[in-house]
């Protein structure tokens, strides 16, 4: 029997401190209480050069220990080889969505499906507002649109 590759996906925002690692943090998550890490890469990233080297936002770090969710990140960008790498890259807002359809289309072997994390929000909240002017309770919004949203596309993704 061949062994099965893994699915891949890669979260996408602007600095790669505020939503992408929440999202990332909560499909690592879902997908180990569900016994199927071993089948998932995941990973997050920028589309800015901002935030590179810098940890997760303390105010999403404190959103996620509140939930007993683990969060172990450092911010990098999006690179080509992601796009030839990765089945799916999912953004967080349009913006996002056009830089990485922009630099998508400079990669010849890009494979990745690209689409907002928010398309799978069961409660039609496609877009997954940035916190970083926020405060606390705006990061928390952004994890509970993250759960709802990596859980219809875990559950899609089967």
């Amino acid at each position: 029997m061949a062994e099965q590759v893994p699915k891949s996906v890669l979260f996408v925002c602007l600095g790669n401190i505020c939503r992408s690692p929440i999202a990332e943090a909560v499909f690592r998550k879902l997908v180990a209480d569900q016994n199927v890490s071993d089948k998932w890469r995941i990973d997050s990233a920028a589309t800015s050069t901002y935030e590179v080297g810098n940890p997760p936002d303390h105010r999403g770090q404190a959103c996620m220990k509140k939930h007993g969710v683990p969060m172990s990140h450092t911010a990098r960008q999006i690179t080509k080889e992601d796009f030839a790498t990765f089945d799916y890259i999912l953004c967080m807002d349009e913006s996002n969505l056009r830089d990485l359809t922009r630099k998508s289309n400079q990669v010849k072997n890009s494979k990745a499906r690209i689409e907002l994390l928010g398309s799978y929000d069961p409660q039609k909240q496609v877009i997954i507002e940035d916190p970083y002017y926020g405060n606390e309770s705006d990061f928390e919004t952004v994890y509970q649109q993250c759960v709802r949203c990596c859980r219809a596309f875990l559950e899609k993704t089967r």
